[in-house]
Order: structure tokens, then sequence, then C-alpha cells
């Protein structure tokens, strides 16, 4: 048998376990934003593809699990073959797609077609690898369980925490450290050689040892009552509900605090770094009580209310963070020094603003797991838990990019995953009563619900003015008093908006940022942007005098577009422009911008830059590109040396490429 203190060892190396494998999703994201485009479509796709291979990956041993005999030792190889994997990704990544971007991409001719084969092939690129992760947590659970079976709550609450504590970790290492150090390539090596390390250390704990090859299973767990199917499936729902609504929680709090602490990578890897460390807290908090609870159902119905309650206390919290952000910003000198306190200052915000539900959070796996243990389901539950868990975040996440946040904006988004978490927990205490007093209790319970999430919607709302100042630029703060806001809408991408201010100034800007403004009173001095907006198009074609087809990317405030369309010689321009909100908005500009709308040589295209232009056959004379600033995040791959190559295939024999710098 093993010796009581490896089993600490064991949550050690599961804490690395969980740092390398955040690591992962991190880098996957950068890296498939090179090939896919804009971050915001590539980090959905990598946590889909990142969390449906952790579904696969625990279901697998859900099903199959209590047939194999030596746990660690699969748990060993697993972290051995995923350590293999990632030393081998970058040349494997480099091949795959140079060869679609020059062989296979021009000749799909659609960007359907070349959508679906991208995602597809990005799926093949890190799905095998999601795939090992998702087994890892059922294979140490189970294998910890048969191991040292006397404590089966704690063990299962700690290995939460341990992972989400090193994930949380693995974050913030290498968006800070290691990605500045030795670059991708290099942190992808790095956690590569850490999973085999991790391999090595748990076969040389184990060697020599026969293997426990019991099964943790009805006999090994104290039952209460020995349900079986229908409580079984209806935690198996609560788990995948309740990974629904976190990660509606996570996409909607970082779009939501972007607005605050800034678009940039930095800024998205505290956020998740703070949504993470709640999840590990709440696990390590549940761990010393858990195995005392007399029935973890009923306490895991008063977390789900506590949970949906606090999560639209964020509403409320959310809309009084602008000032402090704002006093930071002003205060802080604008050196390394003080770039350091604020992305502190920053992580500060987002722990204050996450922590308290995530905090609940952390503690929604542990209890559903333990109910089943207790409940005599054996250690099926724990990779059952685990895989529905992930299915409902995959479901949060398309919900909530695709329908939540352009239909029912961030304030409906973060009420919609509230409401589902406090619909569950009616769900489950209905399930739970037995006579007239707990039927009773369960209606008022649900009375208190309903008034809560009305409320809410009432009563409890965010002030766009403040949302689209950019405080995290300049500390400036938008109000009636010196601006209209004449538009603002969550997009998929970005949350867009246009303020005229009360010196004829109309700016157009994206989750606060100012990408284009224009002077609307002739009388007054034109905007600095307008000089760069102008002369991009009047310099281009003055190097090009006999162009006749134009790309443009980045709509903008559309003025380079009408400007370009002034020359009567160009037959085609053809603007691109990924989120749609931007070409709505922009309307706003009125006649300063009337020609990118209704001159028939005008084309827009909502797409990504990358996959329109691998897709296309067409070649132009000039190409221009106006994207965002590089330190957004999903922007620095139209900086990137692949862009550039593909432009130039795009481009005629003499044509041109031309770009601010």
């Amino acid at each position: 048998m093993l010796h009581t203190r490896y089993r600490t060892v064991f949550f050690l190396l599961f804490a690395l376990s969980g740092f390398t494998g955040l690591i992962y999703e991190s880098l996957w994201t950068h890296y498939l934003k090179l090939f896919l485009g804009h971050a915001a479509y590539a980090q959905t796709l990598v946590l889909a593809i990142f969390m449906g291979g952790l579904a696969l990956g625990s279901w697998i041993c859900s099903k199959y699990s209590s047939g194999w005999k030596n746990l660690l030792l699969l748990y060993a190889l697993a972290e051995g073959a995923i350590g293999l994997f990632a030393l081998f990704f970058h040349p494997v990544f480099r091949l795959a797609i140079d060869t679609s971007y020059t062989s296979v991409l021009p000749q799909l001719g659609s960007p359907l077609h070349a959508n679906l084969f991208k995602w597809t092939l990005s799926a093949i690129l890190i799905l095998p690898e999601t795939v090992l992760l998702g087994m890892t947590f059922p294979l140490m659970s189970a294998g910890i369980l048969r191991a040292f079976p006397d404590t089966p709550g704690k063990s299962i609450s700690l290995l939460y925490f341990t992972n989400s504590i090193g994930a949380a970790t693995g974050v913030l290492v290498s968006g800070f450290i290691l990605t500045k150090l030795v670059g991708l390539p290099g942190t992808m090596r790095i956690a590569g050689f850490t999973n085999l390390a991790i391999a090595g250390a748990v076969w040389f704990l184990i060697r020599g040892i026969p293997a426990v090859v019991t099964p943790v299973s009805e006999e090994k767990v104290q039952g209460r009552d020995g349900q079986g199917a229908g409580w079984y499936w209806f935690l198996l729902l609560a788990s995948l509900v309740t990974g629904t609504a976190s990660f509606i929680y996570e996409i909607g709090w970082i779009r939501m605090l972007s607005l605050v602490l800034g678009s940039s990578t930095h800024a998205f890897e505290l956020m998740l770094s703070a949504f993470i460390f709640g999840l590990a807290f709440g696990g390590l908090w549940i761990q010393r009580r858990i195995d005392h609870i007399g029935d973890p159902i009923f306490f895991l119905v008063k977390v789900q209310l506590v949970m949906g309650v606090l999560a639209i206390s964020t509403i409320f919290f959310y809309g009084h963070s602008f000032e402090p952000m704002q006093w930071i910003v002003k205060t802080l000198p604008k050196t390394d020094m003080g770039y350091a306190i604020f992305n502190l200052s920053s992580n500060a915000i987002a722990l204050l603003i996450m922590v308290p539900t995530t905090f609940c959070a952390g503690m929604t796996l542990p209890l559903i797991t333990y109910s089943l243990l207790k409940r005599g389901h054996g250690e099926k539950s724990i990779g059952s838990v685990y895989a529905a868990n992930t299915v409902g975040a995959i479901i949060g996440i398309f919900s909530a990019v695709h329908l939540g946040m352009p239909m029912l904006g961030l304030k409906g988004l973060i009420i919609s995953g509230a409401s589902l978490d406090i619909i569950l927990a009616i769900s489950l205490l209905f399930a739970l009563s037995r006579d007239p007093a707990q039927f009773r209790r369960a209606f008022i319970v649900t009375g208190a619900g309903i008034c809560i999430i009305v409320f809410s919607m009432a009563f409890i709302n965010l002030d766009p003015y403040k949302m689209a100042s950019g405080v995290y630029r300049l500390g400036d703060l938008e109000s009636p008093r010196n601006a209209r806001l004449l538009y603002h809408k969550d997009g998929k991408t970005s949350t867009v908006s246009v303020f005229h201010n009360d010196v004829g100034f109309m700016s157009i800007r994206t989750n606060g940022k100012s990408d284009a403004m224009i002077q609307m009173n002739p009388s007054e001095v034109e905007s600095p942007d307008e000089h760069t907006m102008i002369l991009v198009a009047a310099i281009a074609m003055a190097l090009e005098p006999h162009a006749t087809t134009v790309a443009n990317i980045g709509f903008g405030s559309g003025l380079t577009t009408n400007t370009l369309l002034l020359n009567e010689s160009l037959e085609r321009v053809d603007t691109v422009e990924i989120e749609p909100a931007i070409i709505e908005g922009a309307r706003n500009f009125g006649d300063r911008v009337r020609l990118a709308y209704t001159d028939p040589r005008s084309r827009i295209h909502i797409d990504d830059a990358k996959t329109f232009f691998s897709v296309q056959n067409r070649k132009y004379d000039i190409i221009i590109s106006e994207p965002s600033n590089p330190w957004v995040s999903g922007v620095a791959s139209l900086f990137s040396e692949e862009f550039y190559r593909m432009a130039s295939r795009n481009l005629n024999d003499d044509g041109l490429f031309c770009q601010w710098l």
C-alpha cells in the first residue's frame, strides 16, 4: 500500500498538472488566433475544443475505469503522452498552417468551407491532448480514492483545489513571464517537459507497489438510501447546468471587465486567473467540511442560491468599479513600476468582482461528486460529473457568445446565468421535499427567486456612458454633460459605442477604446485621426495611380473607404470588418462616409481579414491595413509575418501594401 504521506505529494503533482493545463489553453489560443484570426473567435473555439476534449476524456474514464487495474500508472502514462504532444506541437502547427495557406484554403473558394476546414484542423491539432487532459482528473481522483478511501469528499475537494490553483498560477506565469522570456515555442516545451517530469514522479512513487485494483463502489462508500438512476441523472444534469452558468459568467465578466481593465492580453490573463482562483478557494474551503455534511444535496441547494444572488450583485459592484480605475490611472506614474501596480490593481478589481460567486462555484462539483459517491454510484461518478460539467461549459460558451451577448446584452447575460443557478437550486429543493412543510419551503424559495430576478432586471442598471469611456486609457469618464452617446451595442467580438462630444468630435469605440474620430462641425479643426484615415488612402492612390481594385482592412469610421471611392478610376473597393456592430454604428457619421454604404463599387465583408484573404482568389492593386493597436488582444495577428506573407499573395504584380506604423 501507498504511504499516507504520498497523498500530499500526489496533490502537489496534480497542482503542477493544472499549471501546465492552463498554459496549454493559453498557448493554444495564441497559436490559433494566428490561424483563425480575431482572438474572440479563437478563444471561443479553443475553449470549446478544450472543454470538449476534457468531456470526452473524463467520459471515457467514467465508462471504463472500474475495469482498469492501476489507475495511477495510467495517469502517469497520460501525463507523459501530453508532454510528448507538447514537445512536437510547434513544428507540426507551422507545417499544418503553412500548407493550409499555400495549398488548401485558396482552393476552397467560400468563407463557409474555409471556416469549416480551419475549425476542423484546429480540432485535430489540439483535441488529442485535451482528451488526455480530460482523463487526468478522473484517473488521479479514482486512484487516490482507491488508495486512501477514508475521506473521499476531502480528497475530491483537494484535488479540485490543487488543480485549479495550479491552473490560475499557470495563466499568470505563462502570460507575464514565460512567453516574454522564451516565446510561445519555448513555453510550450517547458510545459511539455513538466508533464514528462510529473509522469516520471508518479511512476517513481508507485513502482514496486501492488496496484489497488478494487474500484470505489457501492460497498466502499457509506450510502444513505442507495437510490439509483433517478438521482444519478438529476445530479449529472445539475453538473451540466452549473457548468453552463459558470461559463456564461466567465464570458460576461471578461467582456464587462475589459471595459474597465482594458482589452490587452495581460488584462485577459488577469481576469481568467481571478476566475480560476475563486474556483480553487471554494474547493479548499469545502474540503474541511464536506465529509461531515449530513445532506450534501441540500447544502448544494444553499450554495446554488447564494451563487445566483452573488452573480446578480456583480452587476451592481461592477458599475462602481470605474471610479477606482479612474483614480488608479490618474494617480500612477507612467513607468514600469506604475504598469506593474496597474496590473496588480486590475487583478484586485477582477478578484473583487468574480471571487464571491466563483468561490461558490468551486464547491459545486465536489458536492455533486460526493453526493453520488455517498449514494453508492462508485468511481464512475467522478468522470461523469466532470464530463457533464464540461459539456455544460461548451453550451455556456456558445450560448453566451452567439446568443446571450448580442441579444441580451451584458446585464441580461449575467442575469440569465444567475437565473439558471437559482432555477437549479429550486428544482433540487423540490426533489428533496417529502412533506407539506418542505414543499411550502420550496414554494417560498421559488417566490423569493422570482422576485430577485425581476428586481435585478428592473432596477439594477449599467451606465453605458461609463462602459464606453475607456477609463483604462486616460482615466476619463464620459457623461451626458459633455457628450451624447449615439450608439452602444454588445457585439460578438467587442462592445461598440459612438460618442458625439460638445466640441463636435464624433468617435467610434471598441471596448471603450477610440478607433476613429471625425470632426462633424466643418468650421472647427479636424481631428488627428482624419489625417491618418484620409492620407493612407490618398498616399496609396498617389503611389499607385493606375489602381482599379483596393482591399481595405478595418472599417472604423468608414472615412478611408469613403476617401478611396472619391477616385472615379477605382472599380472595386472591398472593406473587411469582423464586427457587424462597427458597420452599424459608423452610419452615425452620415455624409462624411456616405459613399462607403451607397457606392455600388463598395463591398463590405463581415469576416476576419486572415480568413478573407485566405479564401479569396482575387488579387488587388492596393491593400490598406487599418487594424486597431497591436496591444489589443487578437489584433497582433494582423502585424505578424504570416499575415504580411498572406497579403503579398493577394497583391498584383507591382501591387502596393499600405499601413501606418
